[in-house]
């Protein structure tokens, strides 16, 4: 194998661990020597060993000598797990492959002057940009310890997200449909408005094999979670969390006897204060959020400027009608140079439906 194909097969295994390693970064390890595989690992749990240490158990002989593939600079500190850069340095290692530099200011940069200082060769930024894509999330949340925030539209060619009647089930189809449930299975939490829930009583979780299931967050300022909803019936099985302005604590003390966590947060422009609900959840552990609407939140959520990448699936068909839904509501901008900018555009077919993702400018 060449040494882009045994960092693409290092890649292939960090994204084993999506849904179980937050709010940790998702890393893969392939050691190697002339090209064959001697051993492999991935970081598959928070709290479990690193993708370096299961590499080098995984070896089906001695790894002195060999190159190490790493999707992201190794550890130096000790955290659950002691330092990966021990056990290379230990296991003999020659030469390191290092994808994505680390941004956590506990490594960022150490772990791979450490490496240098005990006379490994080390390669910064091999295949950088794939590397970089598996950790969007970790990136954003250990620099501004706030959740990385996806908002998800399904759409059709005309930009409706509704009937003119309110139907909306299914827009796309099974393919597509079966992406957003990998995405909740990757995000820590999935976060919608009370009009969705009202509207649709939703139950938010995730429905693939081996499902990793998000915190599901409500914001509902006046607390009109009706007790009867899905969401309240199963609280107790998968964490519902609601925040809310103006509590009744009689309602609340009831929603709580069911399971839910009810946030009382400040309130912004008659809503809650997204800013300050985000501040909230990352220091809750809380690393990534997809916003599933509807179209009153994901305005909120872009004029709080809380949005960093956007995610529109966009089926061919057409519903028309001038009444019907749109995916972000609100006024709207009145200028055209006061539009939200997107950008580094990436598109995928998932079956009839294409996914259009951007980053969001300036975020």
């Amino acid at each position: 194998m060449t040494n882009e194909e045994l960092m693409r097969r290092a890649i292939t295994l960090a994204k084993q661990g999506s849904g179980f390693v937050d709010p940790n970064p998702l890393v893969g390890a392939v050691i190697a020597r002339n090209g064959a595989i001697l051993g492999e690992g991935y970081h598959a749990a928070y709290g479990q060993p690193h993708a370096e240490r299961n590499a080098l158990a995984a070896c089906t002989e001695s790894p002195a000598g060999a190159d190490l593939f790493v999707t992201l600079e190794p550890c130096c500190h000790t955290g659950k797990q002691p330092p990966c850069t021990e056990a290379i340095i230990a296991a003999g290692i020659a030469r390191v492959f290092v994808g994505s530099d680390d941004p956590n200011p506990l490594v960022s940069g150490k772990g791979i002057a450490q490496l240098e200082q005990a006379g490994i060769t080390v390669v910064r930024g091999f295949l950088k940009e794939e590397c970089d894509r598996l950790n969007r999330i970790f990136f954003h949340y250990i620099t501004k310890r706030t959740p990385y925030v996806i908002l998800k539209a399904a759409m059709t060619a005309d930009g409706k997200t509704a009937t003119r009647t309110g139907q909306s089930r299914w827009i796309t189809g099974e393919t597509a449909r079966r992406h957003v449930h990998e995405t909740r299975k990757r995000c820590a939490a999935v976060m919608v408005g009370i009009g969705t829930v009202l509207a649709d009583d939703p139950s938010l979780n995730c429905r693939i094999e081996d499902p990793s299931q998000p915190v599901r967050i409500v914001c509902d300022s006046n607390l009109q979670l009706p007790l009867d909803c899905t969401l309240v019936k199963t609280a107790k099985e998968i964490p519902v969390w609601v925040a809310c302005c103006h509590a009744d604590k009689r309602r609340a003390a009831v929603l709580e006897e069911a399971g839910v966590r009810i946030l009382e947060m400040p309130e912004k422009d008659g809503s809650v204060d997204l800013t300050v609900l985000m501040r909230f959840l990352g220091k809750e552990g809380i690393d990534s959020v997809l916003l599933e609407g509807g179209a009153a939140l994901h305005e909120a959520a872009l004029r709080a400027k809380i949005v960093q990448r956007v995610q529109v699936y966009i089926a061919p068909k057409i519903f028309g009608g001038i009444s019907a839904k749109t995916a972000v509501g609100g006024l709207g901008v009145s200028q055209v140079e006061d539009a939200y900018k997107l950008t580094r555009p990436e598109i995928t077919r998932y079956g009839e439906d294409v996914l259009l993702e951007f980053d969001v400018e300036g975020v």
